[in-house]
């Protein structure tokens, strides 16, 4: 093994091709070291740095086997083969980050939208109750004016009352339903208009 110290990296590739794996280990032990150091410095992963690492040397394994394979300058193709790997990680873990980020975001706005929609709901069976509790002209007056959107002189002319009569109805509405709601519902009806 000593010998193969002193060969030079295209001498070990053509050992590795004729099958010998103590060449093999011997280009493993000349940059094994520094090829960590160039993924672990990017990636800031041991274990990563060594899954990338592992990764280039498999592929250097069977690329040796093949005939044409003769990189000029071992040390540099086996440092760009880790920048390389060491990109594709972190774009895939990017890419990973990403989509889990908008997943989660999806999950907290769809959460977020099913609880108001659920909140929209109870305030709105409240209200209803509340409605339905007023007295029945009353009740009428107030839905024409808030669920038909229809103007004070409209409603007087359809159900043959006067325009303050019907004023005097919706205040009395809006009051009843304040006491019963709370000042939020009663906002919002006021603001509904």
């Amino acid at each position: 093994m000593d010998t193969l110290i002193h060969l030079s990296d295209l001498a070990l590739i053509d050992l590795i091709r004729a099958g010998n794996d103590l060449a093999f280990k011997e280009i493993f032990k000349r940059y094994n070291r520094t090829l960590f150091a160039h993924a672990y410095n990017k990636l800031r992963d041991q274990e990563e740095a060594k899954d990338v690492v592992q990764d280039i040397f498999l592929k250097l394994w069977n690329y040796s086997q093949q005939a044409d394979f003769a990189p000029l300058n071992l040390a540099s193709y086996l440092h760009t083969a880790v920048r390389n790997r060491v990109f594709d990680t972190l774009s895939k873990s990017k890419h990973a980050n990403d989509y889990l980020n908008s997943l989660q975001t999806f999950l907290d706005e769809g959460s977020e939208r099913t609880d108001d929609r659920v909140r929209t709901h109870q305030l709105q069976e409240h209200i209803d109750r509340a409605i339905l509790s007023l007295p029945s002209r009353m009740r009428l007056v107030f839905e024409m004016s808030r669920k038909e959107h229809l103007s004070h002189k409209e409603i007087a002319q359809q159900l043959n009352i006067s325009d303050q009569t019907v004023t005097d109805q919706i205040k009395k509405a809006l009051k009843i339903l304040r006491s019963k709601l709370g000042i939020l519902v009663y906002l919002l009806f006021i603001f509904s208009k």
